[in-house]
Protein backbone atom coordinates (compact mmCIF):
# COMPACT_ATOMS: atom_id res chain seq x y z
CA UNK A 1 0.00 0.00 0.00
CA UNK A 2 1.39 3.35 -1.02
CA UNK A 3 1.10 6.07 1.57
CA UNK A 4 -0.28 9.49 0.76
CA UNK A 5 0.91 12.88 1.91
CA UNK A 6 -2.07 12.96 4.28
CA UNK A 7 -0.90 9.65 5.80
CA UNK A 8 2.53 11.11 6.52
CA UNK A 9 1.05 14.26 8.01
CA UNK A 10 -1.21 12.19 10.29
CA UNK A 11 1.78 10.06 11.28
CA UNK A 12 3.78 13.13 12.26
CA UNK A 13 0.87 14.51 14.26
CA UNK A 14 0.67 11.16 16.05
CA UNK A 15 4.41 11.28 16.81
CA UNK A 16 3.91 14.80 18.16
CA UNK A 17 1.13 13.65 20.47
CA UNK A 18 3.23 10.69 21.65
CA UNK A 19 6.25 12.91 22.40
CA UNK A 20 4.00 15.31 24.32
CA UNK A 21 2.60 12.47 26.46
CA UNK A 22 6.16 11.30 27.10
CA UNK A 23 7.17 14.83 28.14
CA UNK A 24 4.41 14.92 30.75
CA UNK A 25 5.54 11.56 32.14
CA UNK A 26 9.14 12.77 32.33
CA UNK A 27 8.02 15.95 34.09
CA UNK A 28 6.14 13.84 36.61
CA UNK A 29 9.41 12.05 37.34
CA UNK A 30 11.42 15.27 37.57
CA UNK A 31 13.47 14.45 34.47
CA UNK A 32 13.58 18.04 33.28
CA UNK A 33 16.28 17.83 30.58
CA UNK A 34 14.56 14.85 29.00
CA UNK A 35 11.23 16.62 29.31
CA UNK A 36 12.59 19.58 27.32
CA UNK A 37 13.81 17.14 24.67
CA UNK A 38 10.37 15.56 24.31
CA UNK A 39 8.61 18.95 24.33
CA UNK A 40 10.85 20.06 21.49
CA UNK A 41 10.18 16.87 19.52
CA UNK A 42 6.44 17.23 20.10
CA UNK A 43 6.68 20.61 18.36
CA UNK A 44 9.20 19.42 15.77
CA UNK A 45 6.97 16.60 14.53
CA UNK A 46 3.86 18.74 14.20
CA UNK A 47 5.83 21.51 12.44
CA UNK A 48 7.30 18.95 10.03
CA UNK A 49 3.72 17.87 9.27
CA UNK A 50 2.70 21.47 8.66
CA UNK A 51 5.60 22.00 6.27
CA UNK A 52 4.86 18.73 4.47
CA UNK A 53 1.31 20.02 4.00
CA UNK A 54 2.79 22.77 1.79
CA UNK A 55 5.24 20.36 0.12
CA UNK A 56 8.34 21.45 2.02
CA UNK A 57 10.54 18.69 3.47
CA UNK A 58 13.72 20.08 5.04
CA UNK A 59 16.40 17.54 5.89
CA UNK A 60 17.62 19.13 9.14
CA UNK A 61 16.23 20.51 12.37
CA UNK A 62 17.59 23.93 11.44
CA UNK A 63 15.88 23.63 8.05
CA UNK A 64 12.56 22.84 9.72
CA UNK A 65 12.94 25.88 11.99
CA UNK A 66 13.98 28.26 9.19
CA UNK A 67 11.17 27.16 6.88
CA UNK A 68 8.58 27.35 9.66
CA UNK A 69 9.67 30.89 10.51
CA UNK A 70 9.82 31.95 6.85
CA UNK A 71 6.53 30.44 5.66
CA UNK A 72 4.36 30.82 8.75
CA UNK A 73 5.74 33.36 11.22
CA UNK A 74 7.11 35.96 8.81
CA UNK A 75 3.88 35.75 6.78
CA UNK A 76 1.88 36.19 10.03
CA UNK A 77 -0.02 32.92 9.63
CA UNK A 78 1.40 32.09 13.08
CA UNK A 79 1.90 34.58 15.90
CA UNK A 80 5.49 35.72 16.44
CA UNK A 81 5.35 34.53 20.04
CA UNK A 82 4.90 30.95 18.83
CA UNK A 83 7.84 31.34 16.47
CA UNK A 84 9.97 32.55 19.36
CA UNK A 85 8.72 29.69 21.53
CA UNK A 86 9.72 27.12 18.89
CA UNK A 87 13.11 28.77 18.42
CA UNK A 88 13.72 28.72 22.18
CA UNK A 89 12.73 25.06 22.47
CA UNK A 90 15.03 24.23 19.56
CA UNK A 91 17.93 25.95 21.32
CA UNK A 92 17.15 24.52 24.77
CA UNK A 93 16.88 21.00 23.38
CA UNK A 94 20.34 21.40 21.89
CA UNK A 95 21.74 22.71 25.16
CA UNK A 96 20.10 19.99 27.23
CA UNK A 97 21.24 17.23 24.89
CA UNK A 98 24.76 18.36 24.05
CA UNK A 99 26.09 20.91 26.54
CA UNK A 100 27.71 20.00 29.83
CA UNK A 101 26.26 21.15 33.14
CA UNK A 102 22.88 22.17 31.76
CA UNK A 103 20.24 21.31 34.32
CA UNK A 104 16.73 22.47 33.60
CA UNK A 105 14.41 22.64 36.59
CA UNK A 106 10.71 22.55 37.37
CA UNK A 107 10.40 26.33 37.59
CA UNK A 108 11.70 26.74 34.07
CA UNK A 109 10.20 23.67 32.40
CA UNK A 110 6.76 23.23 33.96
CA UNK A 111 5.24 26.30 32.22
CA UNK A 112 6.58 25.03 28.89
CA UNK A 113 4.21 22.06 29.04
CA UNK A 114 1.10 24.24 28.72
CA UNK A 115 2.81 26.41 26.09
CA UNK A 116 3.70 23.31 24.08
CA UNK A 117 0.10 22.12 24.17
CA UNK A 118 -1.06 25.50 22.83
CA UNK A 119 1.63 25.37 20.14
CA UNK A 120 0.68 21.86 19.01
CA UNK A 121 -3.04 22.65 18.92
CA UNK A 122 -2.42 25.85 16.96
CA UNK A 123 -0.39 23.98 14.34
CA UNK A 124 -2.90 21.12 14.15
CA UNK A 125 -5.70 23.64 13.59
CA UNK A 126 -3.69 25.29 10.82
CA UNK A 127 -3.14 21.92 9.13
CA UNK A 128 -6.84 21.04 9.34
CA UNK A 129 -7.82 24.40 7.79
CA UNK A 130 -6.18 23.43 4.51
Amino acid sequence: MERTKADYIEYRIGRSEEAFRDAKLLAGNGSWNSCVNRLYYACFYVVSGLLLDIDIQPKTHKGIKINFLMHFVKTEKIDKSLGKFYTNLHDWRGEGDYADYVDFNKTMVFPLIAETEIFINTIKNLISEK
